[in-house]
């Protein structure tokens, strides 16, 4: 598993002051991707232990509200063990911070029995569609994509839209 980029001080992706991490590898290389650079799996830094370490070491602050996994695409079945690892860590240090997720998978359908949702908050699914795309959207890119409160999903077993 690879990683791309974290970004110490997120102010884009999820509400606050955010840490962001960009997984590394993407099979859905949706037009005009914010970020075709995490596509290739092979790119990137290596994802371990340490990485994970010092994504927790950063959300170790006061003014951190949560932390952001995006991509490339961290629910791929190359990528979903490691975003696993990193969100239960990151529940288990800091049950009062956030994350938020974004993927290409549904929800309701290839996620609906993973691991990672126990621990994600939000999750921004479904892939861009660029004759979709509209700039006015919040979180999201395309108007498929669901903003989803996933906690409360999970309770009522219906897709729960975040308000």
């Amino acid at each position: 598993m690879r990683y791309n980029l974290i970004r110490k001080m997120d102010i884009s992706n999820g509400p606050g002051v955010r840490v962001s991490i960009f997984m590394q590898g993407c099979s859905f290389h949706c037009k005009n991707c914010f970020n075709p650079e995490t596509w290739n799996f092979e790119g990137g830094k290596e994802f371990n232990n340490n990485i994970i370490d010092e994504v927790l070491d950063l959300c170790n602050k006061e003014h951190i509200n949560g932390l952001s996994i995006l991509g490339g695409e961290p629910m791929h079945p190359n990528n979903i063990e490691a975003t696993t690892q990193l969100a239960k860590k990151f529940k288990e240090k800091y049950p009062n911070k956030n994350i938020w997720a974004w993927s290409g998978f549904r929800f309701d359908e290839e996620l609906k029995d993973k691991e990672v949702l126990n621990y994600i908050d939000v999750l921004v699914d479904g892939t861009y569609k660029d004759e979709l795309h509209n700039p006015t959207l919040k979180w999201r890119g395309s108007s498929n994509q669901r903003v989803i409160d996933v906690q409360k999903s999970i309770k009522s077993g219906e897709v729960t839209l975040l308000k």
